[in-house]
């Protein structure tokens, strides 16, 4: 079977357009090949089948004076004519669809080895016919126009339970689709209930809209369907079908649409040219006053001020994390150069902090939501933090608290009390020492310790631990640490809003 992964893909859908002619069609995947070749997609062409014996009434066979009974009965297809289609479908390097109606038209889309199998709207539903779709080992693409959330739930769910590759189409079955009618916010609604459902969009507007894919393009979609059809002087389009020209137009406004929207999932690469536009209004650092060698340069001492000079300091540099001391005394007003400074950047060691806090957290399968409310005590400062702190997460902190403690190994949390708070710890993975009181004791998973009001304790790991704190509410000020170097260190907890899977 053909490569079906790569995205996006374009479906052409000649339905009944062969008009029964084999020769018609084979001229409609010829023309649609030659506009399609130079567009840097994936490109399938789809047929429909009916088993006209089966699939219509006997009663109703011959009765040519109703529509699409006679529009069946005359565009009807051998086996052999829809080999021929099929063969060409290949030759030219098409993924071949066919859209079955009965069950014996799966059978037909079996034996000629088509390499997706399409679900139309009206037949979405069809569970009599779902079940013999199941059966087969081709995926499945499914159209749901006119399904109401409930039949589109239950369908996901039985295609879900099959463990059945498949896309589902936003499509709306009016035929041609007018503006006000092409709902395309329904892509979004599906894109959400169903998440781990690819989404496509097939579409039936008329053949000269070429805005609805930019649209559907900018929602996420990277699979579309058209209706295709190539004119002759007894063959007129129907006022959904493409005609190769309008194809060519589709395909370049989706172009222009994907090169639009650019990457996804990811932010983006910037030029060359966006960075040196935007730096160049950029505040720069200047002395506020005499700035002498060694002192630390703060913004106490210093101003922003537009224009900046090329490899000056710069506002955007001046951080929480970023620690910043003069090698040489700097006159007031003066610009202060990167080059005459010594910087300490913490920024560096705090994310490193946390994304072995997310491995560690992983490797205990601890989930949590992506947005979290750190705090890293590093009581020494952060380049002892390894041998004293701890990494807390504060799940919840209102008349009760709850939190994770992380530690690494060989990490201990130095002794201290509190005077409001009364917390209860689980030990969640590794191994933890508490000591209460001095009375020092060793804790394994599941193991629960109560610590009262004004009880000093104090933890150590040997191999890495977390542990879960449910408590009253905490207060800021109601730690009190037996070493009062701890107490006086103002700087001993960095605190950050951090998201869990960006790294």
């Amino acid at each position: 079977m053909k490569n079906i992964n790569q995205r996006p893909l374009f479906i052409f859908e000649m339905a009944n357009n062969h008009q029964g002619n084999i020769e018609h069609g084979l001229r409609i995947i010829r023309e649609i090949y030659e506009v399609s070749k130079e567009f840097p997609y994936n490109f399938a062409f789809k047929l429909q089948a009916r088993d006209i014996p089966t699939f219509i009434h006997p009663d109703f066979q011959n009765r040519t004076d109703l529509k699409y009974v006679k529009r069946f009965l005359e565009t009807k297809l051998t086996e052999e004519q829809f080999k021929i289609l099929k063969d060409e479908i290949d030759k030219l390097g098409f993924i071949s669809i066919c859209t079955p109606f009965d069950e014996k038209s799966v059978d037909l889309i079996e034996r000629l080895n088509f390499d997706i199998i399409k679900i139309a709207s009206c037949s979405f539903t069809d569970w009599p016919l779902l079940e013999r779709i199941v059966k087969t080992e081709k995926p499945i693409i499914a159209s749901t126009s006119g399904v109401p959330l409930e039949g589109i739930d239950r369908v996901v769910s039985f295609l879900s339970h099959r463990e059945k590759k498949f896309t589902l189409m936003h499509c709306v079955g009016e035929y041609p689709t007018l503006l006000k009618s092409l709902q395309l916010n329904q892509i979004d609604l599906l894109k959400k209930r169903y998440p781990e459902v690819e989404i496509g969009y097939s579409t039936h507007e008329a053949p000269d809209n070429f805005d609805s894919i930019k649209m559907a393009i900018a929602k996420g979609v990277t699979v579309f369907e058209k209706h295709v059809g190539v004119k002759a002087p007894e063959i007129e389009l129907n006022a959904y079908s493409a005609a190769p020209e309008q194809v060519k137009n589709w395909l370049a406004s989706a172009k222009n649409a994907f090169e639009s929207c650019g990457v996804s999932g990811k932010r983006a690469e910037f030029s060359e040219k966006e960075m040196a536009d935007l730096k160049q209004f950029r505040r720069g650092v200047f002395a506020k006053q005499i700035i002498q060698s060694g002192q630390k340069i703060d913004s106490v001492n210093v101003f922003f001020a537009w224009p900046s000079q090329e490899n000056q300091l710069l506002a955007n540099n001046m951080s929480k994390y970023a620690d910043y001391a003069s090698q040489k005394d700097i006159n007031e007003k003066e610009p202060i150069m990167i080059s005459d400074i010594k910087q300490s950047n913490k920024r560096e060691k705090v994310y490193k902090i946390v994304a072995q806090t997310r491995k560690l957290l992983e490797e205990a399968k601890i989930a949590l939501p992506d947005k979290l409310e750190i705090e890293i005590s590093h009581h020494y400062g952060i380049d002892d933090f390894y041998n004293h702190g701890a990494v807390i997460i504060t799940c919840v902190n209102r008349e009760y608290c709850k939190k994770l403690i992380v530690l690494f190994p060989g990490q201990s949390h130095p002794s201290h009390l509190h005077k409001q708070k009364e917390e209860t710890f689980q030990i969640l993975y590794g191994d933890l020492a508490i000591s209460l009181d001095g009375q020092e004791k060793e804790y394994k998973p599941g193991e629960v310790i109560l610590v009262q009001r004004g009880v000093k304790h104090d933890f150590k790991t040997k191999t890495g631990a977390i542990l879960e704190e449910v408590s009253t509410t905490h207060f800021k000020s109601d730690s009190f640490y037996e070493d009062e170097k701890i107490t006086e260190n103002k700087d001993r907890k960095t605190k950050l809003t951090h998201w869990l899977n960006i790294d």
